[in-house]
């Protein structure tokens, strides 16, 4: 062979080993790619089975390094090591600051100062400062797929002596400001001087406690334990989800727990809901009674609450959301005796309390019903909202100031005998928020967290001894307070200020006998609340 020809095979040669070495590492390459596929659809699998395994809370199953190290990290959604189930912890702090607009003289004016039960002053009630007003833990625990377990404590609950808002009058208001009274889970009186650091209160620590079951009837789903009666509508909402600092004065009626239990439909997804439930509904609905939370029944009977939620319009484009609905809830309250007390017929018997109980079978009601509306559209952003109440029931002995045989003077005269009455509120307010608004792409970025709202809440908060026979009657009297907020949306409703200013207008002697003294309380307030809520 000659040197050429041994030239030209040592290139073919040479060419047709690069060849084989290209389509062998091509091989190689392909290989490696088939093998990275499967590693990553192993991950995805394996990914798949921890969540599941955490769904469904398998706490004891067996788990790989690789889950282990997932399970450990720290982070939102990180896994929370429980002997049994899944547990979710949840939380809510709110921290306040107000100042209110001081007033020496309280509704019922200065009577006769330093005589007992003979001055009203407002001096306790309008002291700036800071409040703790929520601190609320929450804990979840799935502890199997139909069975979940709530419990949610508020140590702010604890403290006392701060006024309210949007009134510091506050939503019952019984006889002279300056000389109330509150009670303890029996129904006796108790001193609730928080301010030179005396008296005692019914402990309000415990907030919600109670076992919810849900998968084992369709469209149903059931609770048993302590929680809010499903009555209105703003009194059961979140507290983290208010669209003002606090709720209006019958929506903090309605922020109440009870004990008992809850059936709850939902249809057409979740469009239509009812509750049915039985309660305890331990005090009466006028409050003079104590709180019905964390406390016993007083009486052998249970109330029966209903509520019916119905959207027909949600989530439109163009006509935006309606939602409405209505709540009841009624029966006996007070353990024994004659449903009338003395003045309600021809009873011939003026006695107050029957086998040492404090007051007399009640039959109690209270009603409730609301409406909203989020328009869609080029006004999308606005809303509307309106609520109304009725509440009907009967105070104990001795929790209403009044004004024996029609006259003030320095008298400390105290219902002895109260009939059953009734009082009712109502609101509206409305807001609009940048960040729903057609505008939200528009406005600079520092303008688009703000809502503007405004409220208008009625109720009669006041009540007192009737003029003529003031031992059994009772009158009541409203409070009007309109309410200017801006809310600022840090991160949602979980981080959040909001700033409300409160004008708040009671009765005065001239739309009243001139016999009460009623008079125009100067107690209007700022108030901004800080919010975090996980």
């Amino acid at each position: 062979m000659s040197r050429r020809n041994l030239v030209v095979a040592g290139i073919a040669v040479a060419f047709a080993l690069s060849g084989a070495v290209w389509a062998a590492d091509e091989e190689l390459r392909r290989e490696l790619d088939r093998v990275k596929k499967e590693l990553e659809d192993m991950r995805s699998v394996k990914g798949e089975l921890a969540k599941l395994k955490r769904q469904q809370g398998l706490a004891n199953a067996p788990i790989g390094s690789a889950d282990a190290i997932v399970e450990n990290k720290y982070g939102p959604n990180a896994g929370v090591t429980t002997k049994q189930g899944k547990l979710t912890i949840g939380g809510l702090v709110q921290v306040w600051y107000y100042t209110i607009q001081n007033d020496n003289l309280g509704l019922f004016d200065d009577i006769t100062p330093g005589e007992n039960g003979g001055g009203d002053s407002n001096e306790t009630k309008d002291n700036d400062g800071f409040r703790i007003r929520r601190t609320e833990l929450k804990f979840t625990i799935d502890i199997h797929e139909n069975v979940t377990v709530v419990v949610m404590i508020d140590p702010a609950r604890e403290t006392g002596g701060a006024p309210s808002f949007s009134s510091n009058l506050g939503t019952n208001l019984r006889g002279r400001t300056g000389d109330q009274t509150s009670f303890n889970s029996n129904g006796t009186m108790a001193n609730s001087s928080f301010q030179t650091g005396a008296g005692s209160s019914q402990p309000k620590l415990l907030q919600d406690a109670y076992v919810h079951f849900h998968g084992f009837v369709p469209h149903h789903d059931f609770q048993i334990g302590q929680f809010k009666p499903q009555v209105g509508e703003e009194g059961i909402r979140s507290s983290s989800a208010l669209d003002f600092v606090e709720r209006s004065m019958l929506g903090q009626l309605g922020d109440k727990r009870d004990l008992g239990m809850t059936a709850h439909g939902t249809w057409w997804s979740d469009r239509f809901q009812y509750w049915l439930g039985l309660w305890n509904s331990a005090g009466n609905f006028h409050g003079s009674g104590g709180d019905q939370q964390n406390r016993t029944d007083d009486n052998d009977a249970l109330d029966f609450a209903a509520r019916i939620l119905l959207r027909p319009l949600w989530k439109d484009e163009t006509w935006g959301s309606i939602e409405l609905g209505a709540s009841t809830q009624f029966g006996e309250h007070g353990e024994a005796g004659d449903q009338r007390a003395l003045g309600e017929g021809d009873l011939g018997d003026d006695t107050t309390t029957v086998d040492g109980l404090n007051r007399r079978r009640t039959w109690a009601m209270r009603h409730g019903a609301w409406l909203h509306y989020f328009p869609g559209g080029p006004v999308k952003g606005w809303w509307l909202k309106g609520e109304w109440a009725w509440m009907k029931d009967r105070n104990i002995p001795e929790a209403v100031r009044g004004f024996e045989d029609g006259f003030q003077g320095g008298s400390d005269f105290l219902q002895s005998a109260p009939n059953p009455f009734s009082v009712q509120g109502f609101y509206f307010a409305t807001g609009y928020k940048i960040s729903d608004s057609i505008w939200s792409d528009k406005v600079p970025g520092w303008f688009k967290p703000f809502e503007f709202a405004f409220r208008y809440d009625y109720f009669q908060n006041i009540t007192v001894g009737d003029l003529v026979r003031p031992e059994e009657r009772t009158d009541v009297f409203a409070t009007t307070v309109y309410t200017a907020g801006i809310n600022y949306y840090i991160k949602g409703n979980n981080a959040k200020i909001q700033m409300n200013y409160n004008w708040s207008d009671e009765p005065q002697d001239d739309n009243n006998t001139p016999a009460r003294h009623l008079r125009e309380v100067r107690n209007d307030s700022f108030v901004v609340n800080f919010q975090v809520a996980w």
